[in-house]
């Protein structure tokens, strides 16, 4: 006998199977787990600007945000896989070949009318007369200084190539450009146009506010201040191109633009970024070059040298350690010294060269001893007994002397300060690696816990990198209790960091 079935979907009236206990049909049920990103999300300024200049890194960003989505959802709609799309949003990698970005927009619904803003003609002629501008080989003017940081910090070029030459010119080598910051003299930087005049006292303000954004960063991590400290940036090469001032205000303009460039590619590189962090660490070495303080200049470089080390190029991050101490073997500045020491010294450590490790990180810690000489700089606050021996644990766990490592940072904790909370965060996240590594769960697992709650207030790539090492260091222990705890914290954290 015929009849209605017994059961029909809710959703389309259709019958249901006796096996299905759901009251909606199979296809249904996948098209409810189909997010949808809504067209509000496209209505963006900055989004308009990442696809015109085929920033398809920052369009997925921001599009992703602006829809509340997470990054599953969006490898739903983009065939991508997650790990994919963090490394994209993470500047580690790029999305590239014609298939793959049509694939990526079509998924994430870009509206009929944003698709003309994809047309944006390549400006050729611009891009090679920049490629000229920022040639490190050339000599180190001004002006080519000012192309260099507006080029990093996405001002000069408005074509869909910008961030290709770029690359290409990175690829020249930082030994170039290591050089040139030696050797190469100084050019004159007076300007006499008829734009605002630059006091001392705007200059005061200008520093303060790179000194306030670096006081934030020491406290809670890089979190958004890459974008404020890249606004502060564009204001500083205005001025430097737009100002009225004489030789002794425009090195005193250069000084803070380099001081504001180095921090604005540190907080680039901790929240992951790490191609936009070179370019704007090897602009800033030029600022460095042209302000005359060789204390800058060897800032700049210690900071490619973190990058050089945490990319795969240690050798290169002792170079630019190395020279960095050749270009301040005049001031009375011990600090900054021992600091540039501790980078050469995780180079050695990451190319297993235990003997020269140690050496660098014991003369880092005599010097350190010391106190502040005349001629250290103000930003260099960081550099204390804690740093130290939590940069020795480092290095000791990168030379497989995981137990060493752990006393190390147990001695780095309890030399850090109550407000240094970013850096106790990280340095507890390798100390529980290190005790894991070592054998002692237990510790590892208590110490994690810590770091869990640390990182809270903490927004950084590079923690949630020493995170997932964290705990992939516990799933060796996962019979155990504290190391079970310790993993279903930490992934819930994780979880959660990743879709902020």
């Amino acid at each position: 006998m015929s009849g209605r079935p017994s059961r029909v979907c809710d959703r389309c009236g259709q019958p249901l199977s006796r096996y299905n206990p759901s009251t909606v049909c199979a296809p249904c049920s996948r098209a409810e787990a189909i997010p949808v990103v809504p067209e509000r999300a496209w209505r963006d300024e900055e989004v308009h600007r990442a696809l015109a200049t085929w920033d398809f890194a920052t369009v997925l960003r921001l599009v992703r945000r602006r829809a509340g989505l997470s990054q599953k959802a969006i490898q739903k709609l983009t065939g991508l896989t997650q790990s994919f799309i963090s490394d994209v949003e993470r500047g580690l990698k790029q999305i590239n070949g014609r298939e793959t970005i049509i694939d990526v927009l079509t998924g994430l619904g870009l509206p009929p009318d944003l698709r003309p803003l994809l047309l944006a003609p390549f400006a050729q002629a611009e891009s090679q007369r920049l490629a000229q501008d920022i040639d490190p080989a050339l000599p180190w003017t001004t002006a080519r200084m000012v192309a260099s940081l507006e080029a990093a910090a996405g001002g000069a070029m408005t074509g869909p190539n910008r961030r290709s030459v770029i690359a290409a010119l990175s690829g020249a080598g930082l030994t170039q450009y290591i050089l040139q910051a030696a050797i190469a003299p100084p050019e004159a930087i007076a300007a006499t146009r008829d734009g605002i005049t630059i006091s001392d006292s705007l200059l005061t303000s200008l520093q303060s506010t790179t000194d306030a954004l670096r006081q934030a960063d020491a406290s809670h991590g890089s979190g958004n201040l890459a974008r404020a400290a890249t606004a502060h940036l564009k204001v500083l090469l205005r001025l430097l191109k737009e100002g009225k001032y004489d030789e002794a205000t425009g090195r005193r303009l250069a000084a803070v633009t380099a001081d504001t460039a180095i921090q604005t590619g540190w907080y680039h590189f901790d929240s992951g970024a790490h191609t936009a962090a070179y370019n704007l660490l090897l602009g800033a070495l030029r600022a460095a070059h042209a302000s005359g303080d060789s204390r800058l200049r060897a800032g700049a470089l210690s900071f490619l040298a973190i990058h050089s080390y945490s990319v795969g190029n240690p050798r290169d991050a002792i170079t630019a350690a190395r020279t960095a101490r050749q270009i301040i073997a005049d001031q009375d500045a011990p600090a900054l010294h021992a600091m540039l020491l501790t980078r050469q010294a995780r180079g050695h450590a990451r190319l297993r060269e235990d003997h020269q490790a140690r050496t660098a990180l014991e003369e880092a810690r005599i010097l350190c001893t010391r106190g502040r000489g005349e001629d250290d700089p103000h930003w260099l606050y960081w550099l204390n007994p804690g740093e130290i021996m939590g940069q020795t644990g480092s290095c000791l766990l990168d030379l497989g002397r995981p137990g060493q490592a752990a006393e190390a940072f147990a001695d780095a904790r309890d030399a850090l300060g109550p407000n240094e909370t970013r850096t106790r965060a990280q340095f507890l996240s390798r100390a529980a690696t290190a005790q894991m590594r070592a054998g002692d769960a237990d510790a590892g697992a208590a110490t994690g816990h810590e770091v869990l709650t640390l990182a809270a207030g903490v927004r950084s790539a590079r923690l949630d990198d020493n995170l997932a090492a964290m705990l992939s260091e516990a799933r060796r222990y996962s019979s155990a209790t504290p190391a079970q705890e310790l993993l279903e914290r930490g992934q819930a954290v994780m979880k959660e960091r990743a879709a902020s």
